[in-house]
């Protein structure tokens, strides 16, 4: 049995994490702690956990957490992670990153779209970025991982194989994203208030959303050169999904067959993508689930490929694409605790 603790158990994604853990056959919760609920059970915040057997949320103790846990979840918001990790890791801990700290190659990337200076650059080099259908490998002898955004997660699956086998110009990319707003966080917020969000949509962060260098670092490993791109975020007004509309010039003709059969190839038994032959995702498709599902078109009238890809935020975006990631590194199958089907309506 894998004992697992959550530091950050009551945001969004770390509600959902327990809950995805909770379920999980091979896993035991062995600690959940918060900064601002310590003493209280998570299932008060959120009773849809009550039937969950939980420990009671506590404040952070790095011996306790170290002595009890094979795995350490941190769900805590960026610059905080990097405070409990090089402790946690020098323990000989396993970690699993959700926030932007150990996502990177290189820290000067971090600090230049983080605006803060990284308290333990000498990690990067012992992390491995989270996203297993591009570093599976990797992350089966890893000891920290980096747990991929809600937002490149969604960009970084439908591109990937098309950068990989050079079938767009990699410096036409312009990628239009819409999440619910879940992925805001659970923070209060006056432009997150009932009545700015409800029957509303807008764009915010054009043109430096911190996602977009996570986007790049992968892309261009995946490209062998430097990729810039545009990343343009949208707030939708419902509680989760992630639709990302990608444009992207072919770098020579192309047909359907061509984009399908790069796709199906570079994801063939994936446990959690699904390349469409026709049609396009939707957020009602995958929400729920640990799914990534991707579609496409041509437009051959102005030589442009555009690929829709749709995850839920919640889970392929954070907590479940980290149990897919402990799965790996434990040996299990994947899809352990993580079979749930989309939700659909």
């Amino acid at each position: 049995m894998i004992k697992a603790s959550v530091l950050g158990a009551t945001g969004y994604a770390g509600a959902e994490l327990v809950r995805l853990l909770s379920t999980h056959e091979n896993v035991k919760i062995v600690h959940l702690t918060s900064h601002s609920a310590a003493g209280t059970g998570l299932n008060t915040l959120y009773p849809g956990l009550r039937a969950a057997d939980l420990p009671v949320l506590e404040t952070y103790d790095r011996d306790d957490v170290a002595a009890d846990s094979d795995v350490v979840f941190t769900s805590l918001p960026h610059g905080a992670s990097g405070e409990v990790i090089p402790e946690l890791f020098a323990a000989g801990k396993t970690v699993i990153d959700l926030s932007g700290d150990y996502r990177y190659e290189d820290a000067a990337v971090y600090e230049a779209w983080y605006g803060k200076a990284h308290r333990s650059p000498e990690l990067l080099k012992e992390s491995v970025y989270g996203l297993p259908e591009l570093h599976r490998g990797r992350i089966g002898s890893a000891r920290l991982v980096g747990n991929p955004g809600c937002y490149p997660t969604g960009a970084i699956l439908p591109l990937a194989p098309l950068v990989a086998d050079s079938l767009i110009d990699a410096g036409s990319i312009v990628i239009d994203a819409k999440s619910g707003a879940t992925g805001a966080g659970r923070a209060p917020s006056p432009a997150l208030h009932f009545c700015e969000v409800d029957e509303n949509v807008k764009a915010y962060n054009v043109g430096k959303h911190r996602h977009t260098s996570e986007i790049e670092q992968e892309l261009s490993l995946l490209h062998g050169r430097a990729v810039a791109l545009s990343f343009t975020p949208h707030l939708l007004p419902v509680k989760r999904g992630i639709l990302s509309t990608i444009y992207c010039t072919p770098s020579r003709p192309l047909t359907r067959d061509d984009v399908f059969n790069c796709l199906r190839s570079f994801y063939e038994g994936e446990p959690f993508v699904d390349v469409y032959e026709e049609g396009l995702p939707e957020v009602k498709h995958v929400n729920g689930s640990n799914a990534c599902h991707i579609g496409f078109a041509l437009d051959e009238r102005v030589n442009r490929l555009v690929v829709v890809s749709a995850i839920d935020n919640l889970i392929k975006g954070a907590a479940g694409q980290a149990v897919q990631n402990m799965n790996i590194i434990f040996g299990l199958g994947e899809k352990a605790g993580l079979n749930a089907l989309p939700l659909n309506l």
